[in-house]
């Protein structure tokens, strides 16, 4: 994915996360649905369990909420909560993120228009970078 900024556009935030799968397969196991129910969203969930090893398409959700959260520098809280992030996919199946009110809120504080992610995995690591932008008119 290309970031084009246009003139007078710029980054306001940058976060990155890296996580264990291994770790994310052991909380689902010992947790189950209570894990899922309160770090992911119903879309999330739907999409990971249609792929044949969904833990690795959670553990790079989870970066990429840790690595939003990050960008905006408040990490998971009071502000912004686990499921206030959730990607799903674009036309092209790029990963896109939609925010819940909390979420919106906080952009609008920061004085940002879009946040960007990309998002990778191994069988064992799972990655996330976030990017707060702000494109003027």
């Amino acid at each position: 994915m290309n970031i084009v900024l246009p003139p007078g556009g710029e980054m306001l935030g940058l976060g990155c996360d890296v996580i264990e799968v291994e770790r994310v397969r052991g909380v689902l196991d010992r947790q189950g649905d209570r894990f899922l129910q309160r770090v992911f969203t119903e879309e999330e969930r739907a999409y990971c369990f249609s792929h044949k090893h969904p833990h690795l398409h959670l553990a790079a959700r989870f970066a990429a909420k840790e690595a939003v959260s990050k960008a905006f520098t408040t990490g998971i809280g009071a502000e912004l909560g686990w499921r206030s992030v959730s990607i799903y996919h674009g036309s092209r199946n790029e990963p896109l993120v939609r925010l819940d009110e909390k979420g919106q809120a906080l952009l609008a504080q920061v004085g940002a228009t879009n946040v960007f992610v990309s998002l990778s995995h191994t069988v064992t690591v799972a990655m996330a970078v976030a990017a707060l932008v702000r494109q003027k008119a």
